[in-house]
């Protein structure tokens, strides 16, 4: 007996070992005042305003569930499939812990397949007497029973505290409760008023081919009360028949939401009456012969409330949810203003300063790294000449460079005011001949220093590269011709002033320089 007991647990708990779990839209939020009870309001308000750490519980939905399916009493003689059915409230007491109370009807039949001896010292009474005295003393029990059952279970959900997922699409969960039975037990002894007769039936066969023979041989009138023993009460279409047994009910169960106001499930419970009668038949006095109800049954359930003021029964709710979405979208946390130190004041924190310590004032670079536009190697803040050309390098450390003599001029000796003229360089990108708008600048002010001093003349040179190849001349003659040409046509320089020469070296740049 004990051997089916385990059987049927653990094929309870190998259903569930399969069972996956899903993920739906979050639907807990514990700042929403409209579904806090009065009587958690001061928590809520706590809570709310910093000076607790805990949210007040919500009010959630009660569950009212319809139930049926398979039910049948495990005990000495072969079961047939029963059923049963009844109804169901249950409340949340958290998140984890609910509680239930149930009703539930049934009947369930027995029919053995094999002769048993029975005596007239039965325990409250004999039924069988007379056929089995037709059968020398032996019958084939059977039996009906209709119980009346109410219990009260405390359920542990152990699926919706999720840790990866937010909230659970399956409820797995198990429970253990106090049950009151109230049972019918009838047997088929008689056929009409006289014994059965047995010789026709061929016990030596098939299990099922017995029964098949049983079942055409009995009426099924189940005439007669059952033989039992302790409290008896006269309810019921039997009088004196009424078994009224507590009992011990452990289970488990899975219910799979549909809706947030319905839900499917299916539960596997065992009673435990601690009775030995149940099916009419009594098989020793061994802890090990006691019968025990399964009842395997398909739930149907629905949420009770207004979703105005409740949320959903608090097994269905995932009690990380708000922990987790907060560290997402923070509500309810105190974030302090960031603040970010500079020290030196030049608009780039410290922590992505490569130069922490320019000084107030100096133009930087998005790295907080001071400017150096003519690339001299001196800093903009220091830097006593701008923009120096390149053919001026290196330079002082005010940033003023040394510009070498043309080499037309190297021979001459006396210096003329057009040797103290500083003139820029233009540069040009990639294969450009165009004066870009930032060149324009530079030759506007070139124009004005030569409109200053008619008497210079002024030496453009171009640079075809270090090695000075074909293509690389042409491309620096016609950048010349284009400084040349702006200088003539849109600044007004006599175009007699201009003296041309290509030379190795930067190909991107064209430099000008008096050349008197």
């Amino acid at each position: 007996m004990a051997s089916k007991k385990y059987l049927l647990l653990a094929g309870a708990m190998s259903l569930l070992a399969s069972t996956s779990f899903a993920q739906v839209k979050p639907n807990l939020d514990v700042l929403d005042s409209s579904k806090v009870a009065p009587s958690k309001m001061a928590q809520f308000n706590a809570f709310k305003n910093h000076q607790s750490d805990y949210p007040a519980k919500p009010r959630d939905m009660w569950e009212l569930g319809f139930h049926g399916g398979l039910h049948f009493i495990v005990g000495d003689v072969a079961a047939r499939p029963g059923f049963g059915g009844g109804l169901s409230i249950r409340k949340s007491l958290g998140h984890v812990f609910s509680i239930r109370g149930e009703y539930t009807g049934s009947f369930d039949y027995g029919l053995d397949y094999k002769l048993r001896p029975v005596t007239s010292s039965t325990v409250g009474g004999n039924p069988w007497a007379t056929t089995a005295a037709a059968n020398g003393g032996n019958i084939v029990a059977n039996y009906k029973t209709a119980t009346h059952a109410l219990s009260l279970d405390m359920i542990a959900s152990l699926s919706n505290i999720l840790f990866y997922k937010s909230q659970p699409k399956v409820n797995w969960y198990v429970f253990m409760g106090y049950g009151l039975l109230l049972a019918d037990v009838d047997v088929d002894a008689l056929n009409g008023g006289a014994a059965y007769n047995y010789s026709g039936i061929d016990f030596g066969g098939k299990r099922k081919d017995i029964r098949d023979q049983l079942k055409d041989l009995y009426d099924l009138d189940y005439e007669q009360n059952a033989p039992s023993q302790g409290n008896r009460v006269t309810i019921g279409r039997k009088d004196d028949n009424q078994l009224l047994r507590h009992a011990l009910e452990t289970g488990t169960g899975l219910s799979f939401k549909v809706s947030k106001r319905f839900n499917i499930g299916v539960e596997e419970k065992i009673t435990l009456p601690f009775d030995d009668y149940l099916d009419g038949f009594f098989g020793g006095a061994s802890d090990q012969n006691k019968d025990f109800i399964s009842y395997t049954s398909l739930r149907l359930n629905f949420n009770l409330g207004k979703t105005s003021k409740r949320v959903e029964p608090l097994w269905w709710v995932n009690p990380l949810d708000f922990a987790y979405n907060e560290l997402t979208s923070p509500r309810r946390m105190k974030i302090p203003t960031p603040v970010l130190p500079d020290a030196d004041g030049d608009g780039v924190t410290d922590q992505f300063d490569r130069e922490p310590n320019t000084p107030a004032g100096a133009p930087v670079d998005v790295n907080g790294v001071a400017k150096d536009t003519d690339g001299d190697g001196v800093p903009d803040y220091k830097d006593k000449q701008l923009i120096t050309p390149t053919y001026c390098f290196p330079v002082d450390a005010d940033g003023v460079g040394k510009c070498p003599d043309p080499e037309c001029c190297k021979n001459m000796v006396q210096q003329t005011p057009c040797a103290s003229l500083v003139l820029p360089s233009v540069t040009f990108k990639g294969s450009s001949t165009k004066v870009s708008s930032d060149n324009e600048a530079i030759l506007a002010s070139v124009a004005a220093s030569l409109k200053a001093n008619p008497s210079c003349n002024v030496l453009i040179t171009g640079h075809a590269g270090e090695k000075a190849k074909k293509g690389g001349v042409d491309l620096s003659s016609r950048r010349v011709d284009a400084v040349v040409d702006y200088l003539a046509d849109k600044q007004g320089i006599d175009r007699g002033r201009f003296i041309k020469q290509n030379t190795p070296g930067d190909a991107g740049t064209v430099d000008i320089a008096p050349a008197n």
